[in-house]
C-alpha cells in the first residue's frame, strides 16, 4: 500500500491534512454557527453555505490558471498566507450587526481565494510526481493515500469542534441544545410562546434561565456563537503546522515543482514533457469537461453534509445514543478502529514473520483499546448535530485499503474499471445513499414540532457509509483522471475544472435547502437520488468517449 510510494507524496499527504483539518473543523460549525448568530432561516443559511462552498472550490480555477504561469509551490505559499488572514477575521467575536456581517463576509471570501491558490496546486504537485515512469502505475493508488490523508483531517474536526463549543459553554454554566437558537431569536424578536419553550428546555438540560428568558437567551446566543469562533481559531493553528511540515519536507518533491514552461527550459526534470498534437489536446480537454459537467450532481448531493443533512441531525435525529451505536461519537475509539484497518492489513503484507506477528500484536492491542474506551462510556451518551460528520472521513480512512485491495486484485486480473467507469458506478451508489434517507423520512413532518417523532442514528450513519462507498469510487479517481488526461501546458487549470465543477454543484447543493419545509421531507432526498441516478446513466453513454481519452 505504502510501499515503493515517492517520499514527496507523504509530505504534500501530511501537509494537507493539516489545513484540511482547520477547513473541516470550521466547515462543521459554519452553518450552525450564522443560524445562531444571525437568526437566519434554514433555507438562508444554506445559500449563505453554498455560496461560500462554489467559492471555495471555483476559485482553484483561476488559482491553476495563475500556477501554470508563476509556478505550483509559490502559489501553495501565497494562498496558505491568505487563508490564515481569513480564519483569523473569522474567529473574532462582533456582535450580530451589519459590521459583523462584513467581517464575516470578508474572512469568507479571503479563505475561498486562498484556498483556490493552495488546493488544487498541491494536488498537481501529488500528480507530477507521477509523470515519472518510474511511479506512474502507481498513481490511482497515490490519490487514494492522499484522499485519505485530507480525510484523517477531516476525521477530527467534528470532534474538535463539539469539544471546544461544550467547553466554552460549561464555563458559563450552559449546554448545548439544538432547539434553543431558533427559539431564543423568536423570544428577542417577542414571541412569548417561544419564551415558555426556551424555559422548558433549558430547565431540562439543567440551565439556570433567572428572572429574565429574554436576557437568558442573549447571553445563550452570545456565548454559543463565541464558541463556535474559537472553533474557526483552530483552523489558524492547523494551518501553522501544516507549513511547517510542507517547508521542511520541500526537499522530497521540489524537483515536481515545476510547470510546462519551466520545464521546457529546465536542463532535467523528473520526465520529459509529453507533446501533444492540437487534436490529442482538443479532445482531452473535452472528456475533461464532459466528466465535470456529470460530477456537478455527485457533489450537489454529497455535500449535503453540512447544511440539510445537518439539519436533519439537528432537528429530525435524537439527540442521545444507546448501545453499539456509542463508539462511533467517540472520535479516539474511531481513530484505534481505523489504525486497526491498517495494521491488519500489514499482517498479510508484511514480507517476514516478524513483521506479520508485531503487525498482529498492535492489531490486537487497538481493538483491545477501542474495546476498552467503550465499556467505559456512559450507557447513554448526549450528541451534537455536526459529530455525525466525522463518520464520511473516519469511513475514508477506514475503508481506503479495502478499496485500494479491491482494485489491485482486479489489475492484476485486467479487469480493474477505468477511472471513468469508477466515476459511473459511484454516482449509482450514491443514489442509494439517499433511498435510505428517502425511506427514513416517510414518516416525518415539515416543519419539525418539539417534541416531534425523531429517527435513531444509525439513518445518518448508513447514509453516510453508503455515501463515503460512491465517494471512494469518484472522488480520488476523478482527481487522479485529470492528473493523468490534462494536456501538460494546462494541468493547473484543468485540475482547477474539476474543483469547479465541484463549486457549482456546492452552489446547487443550496436547493435542498431552498425547499425545506416547502415540500414533503422524503421528497427532497428523493431529488437528490433521481438526480444522481440520471448522472450516473449519462456517464456510462459517453463512456467510450471518455476512456479513449485516455489512451
Amino acid at each position: 500500500m505504502f510501499k515503493n510510494q515517492p517520499k514527496g507524496l507523504f509530505a504534500l499527504a501530511l501537509a494537507n491534512t493539516g489545513e484540511r483539518f482547520g477547513y473541516y473543523t470550521m466547515l462543521a460549525i459554519f452553518l450552525l454557527f450564522i443560524q445562531a448568530k444571525f437568526g437566519f432561516s434554514t433555507a438562508a443559511a444554506s445559500q449563505i453555505y453554498s455560496i461560500f462552498l462554489a467559492a471555495v472550490y471555483f476559485m482553484p480555477f483561476f488559482g491553476g490558471i495563475l500556477a501554470d504561469k508563476i509556478g505550483y509551490g509559490k502559489c501553495v505559499t501565497i494562498g496558505v498566507a491568505v487563508m490564515f488572514l481569513g480564519y483569523i477575521c473569522l474567529s473574532i467575536p462582533t456582535a450580530p450587526s451589519t459590521a459583523g456581517m462584513v467581517l464575516m463576509l470578508g474572512a469568507l471570501l479571503l479563505i475561498a481565494v486562498g484556498t483556490g491558490l493552495f488546493k488544487g496546486n498541491l494536488q498537481v504537485l501529488v500528480g507530477n510526481l507521477y509523470d515519472d515512469p518510474k511511479y506512474s502505475s502507481k498513481r490511482d493508488s497515490a490519490f487514494s493515500l492522499f484522499y485519505m490523508a485530507i480525510n484523517i483531517g477531516a476525521m477530527f474536526a467534528p470532534s474538535a469542534a463539539t469539544a471546544i463549543t461544550n467547553w466554552h459553554l460549561g464555563k458559563y454554566g450552559l449546554v448545548y441544545n439544538g432547539e434553543i437558537p431558533s427559539l431564543a431569536h423568536k423570544v428577542l424578536a417577542g414571541d412569548a410562546a417561544a419564551a415558555d419553550s426556551v424555559s422548558a428546555l433549558a430547565a431540562k438540560s439543567g440551565m439556570e434561565v433567572g428572572e429574565s428568558v429574554s436576557a437568558f437567551c442573549t447571553n445563550y446566543l452570545e456565548t454559543l456563537s463565541s464558541a463556535y469562533n474559537l472553533g474557526f481559531a483552530v483552523a489558524c493553528v492547523s494551518l501553522i503546522v501544516s507549513m511547517l511540515i510542507y517547508f521542511c519536507c520541500r526537499p522530497w518533491f521540489k524537483h515536481a515543482d515545476v510547470n510546462s514552461k519551466q520545464a521546457a527550459k529546465a536542463s532535467t526534470s523528473a520526465a520529459p514533457v509529453q507533446e501533444l498534437t492540437k487534436e490529442q489536446t482538443k479532445s482531452r480537454i473535452v472528456a475533461l469537461v464532459l466528466v465535470f459537467a456529470v460530477v456537478i450532481f455527485f457533489w450537489m448531493a454529497f455535500h449535503q453534509n453540512g447544511s440539510t443533512l445537518t439539519v436533519f441531525a439537528r432537528d429530525y435525529t435524537t439527540d442521545t445514543v444507546t448501545g453499539w451505536q456509542r463508539i462511533g461519537f467517540n472520535i479516539w475509539a474511531l481513530a484505534l478502529i481505523a489504525v486497526s484497518v491498517y495494521t491488519l492489513f500489514s499482517i498479510f503484507q508484511s514480507e517476514s514473520k516478524k513483521g506479520k506477528a508485531i503487525s498482529a500484536v498492535v492489531t490486537a492491542g487497538l481493538w483491545a483499546g477501542a474495546w476498552f474506551i467503550y465499556r467505559g462510556m456512559a450507557p447513554q451518551i448526549s450528541i451534537m448535530p455536526q459529530e455525525f460528520q466525522q463518520f464520511n472521513p473516519f469511513f475514508v480512512v477506514a475503508l481506503t485499503p479495502f478499496s485500494m485491495a479491491i482494485f489491485s486484485w482486479l489489475a492484476g486480473k485486467g479487469k480493474e474499471p477505468s477511472a471513468p467507469r469508477k466515476i459511473g458506478l459511484g454516482m449509482f451508489v450514491a443514489a442509494c445513499g439517499f433511498l435510505i434517507m428517502t425511506i427514513a423520512s416517510l414518516g416525518l413532518v415539515m416543519p419539525q414540532i418539539i417534541g416531534g417523532p425523531r429517527v435513531g442514528a444509525t439513518t445518518l450513519m448508513s447514509t453516510y457509509l453508503v455515501l463515503t462507498f460512491a465517494e471512494l469510487l469518484l472522488s480520488p479517481m476523478g482527481i487522479s483522471f485529470v492528473s493523468k488526461v490534462a494536456p501538460p501546458k494546462y494541468k493547473g487549470m484543468m485540475m482547477g475544472g474539476w474543483f469547479a465543477a465541484t463549486a457549482i454543484g456546492n452552489y446547487l447543493s443550496s436547493i435542498p435547502g431552498l425547499l425545506w419545509d416547502r415540500m414533503p421531507l422524503w421528497a427532497i432526498w428523493a431529488v437528490l437520488m433521481g438526480l444522481c441516478i440520471i448522472a450516473g446513466l449519462v456517464m456510462f453513454a459517453l463512456m467510450k468517449r471518455l476512456e479513449a481519452a485516455t489512451k
